[in-house]
């Protein structure tokens, strides 16, 4: 039997008890247990304040009005996996960091120092799509279960381990994607925006206004090339037949200056 035939015989084995991504990797979790990941890692979030200090939507309802609005529009018009599970929810971080995450089960957080740094809604639009991808993809419960070998995986199917979410859940905010997944997020970016009314390039413009920077975010060393992204973002785009021109600048710089 070839590798290939033998992986998806065991992922069909499993299936109900795990699932199997598209790729043939195998992914310890149920969508389900992504959720109650995200909604863990999400508490221990906002229970560390001084690290994490959140502006909460009571503080500042005008620009989470953008901001969700926008993820909304990018998860409806994008027809994201999972819309009917995840909430895919953004919280904004007021703090000087160039960066954006997101957890296991759609739960978004943005910096404040990331957006003063950007020109447009569509970057903004971007930049959220290829986070959100990262939350439909699965990617993170997909490391988590590489991190942790089959003994993990062994564990959850035997319920030998009922405390094995919470250990999990802790290393979820130092964890690394693989470049594979930034090249697959940036992919599902644009096939999210293409349909909505941001350029479906717009991490391709964020890409391009970083790669020249004298101090680019730090996160970028474990990414792959700003430029090799640019131009794959750009040709998917294109190969789509998907808008690149939109404008959005009044409504974004309105956003920015309510941080």
């Amino acid at each position: 039997m070839r590798p290939t035939t033998l992986l998806y015989a065991v992922c069909f084995a499993l299936i109900s008890l795990t699932s199997c991504s598209e790729d043939g990797d195998f992914n310890v979790f149920s969508v389900q247990q992504d959720l109650e990941l995200g909604q863990q890692t999400d508490a221990e979030i906002r229970s560390q304040p001084a690290e994490y200090p959140i502006i909460e939507r009571a503080d500042n309802p005008a620009a989470y009005d953008y901001l969700q609005g926008m993820v909304d529009d990018i998860v409806r018009e994008g027809q994201v996996p999972y819309a009917d599970v995840f909430p895919y929810q953004v919280t904004l971080i007021d703090q000087d960091v160039e960066n954006a995450f997101a957890t296991p089960g759609g739960f978004l957080y943005v910096y404040t120092g990331l957006i003063q740094t950007l020109e447009s809604g569509d970057q903004l639009a971007g930049v959220l799509g290829h986070e959100i991808a990262h939350a439909a993809e699965r990617h993170s419960t997909d490391q988590l279960t590489q991190q942790f070998g089959f003994s993990t995986l062994v564990s959850v199917l035997t319920g030998g381990n009922p405390g094995l979410l919470s250990e999990v859940a802790s290393s979820l905010l130092s964890l690394r994607f693989s470049r594979a997944d930034e090249i697959e997020a940036d992919a599902r970016s644009v096939d999210y925006l293409c349909n909505t009314r941001y350029a479906a390039n717009g991490a391709a413009g964020f890409f391009e206004m970083i790669q020249d920077s004298p101090q680019p975010p730090a996160f970028l060393s474990s990414h792959p090339n700003p430029g090799d992204r640019v131009k794959d973002i750009n040709a998917r785009a294109k190969e789509k037949n998907c808008s690149t021109e939109t404008d959005d600048r009044v409504a974004f710089q309105e956003f920015k200056d309510s941080l």
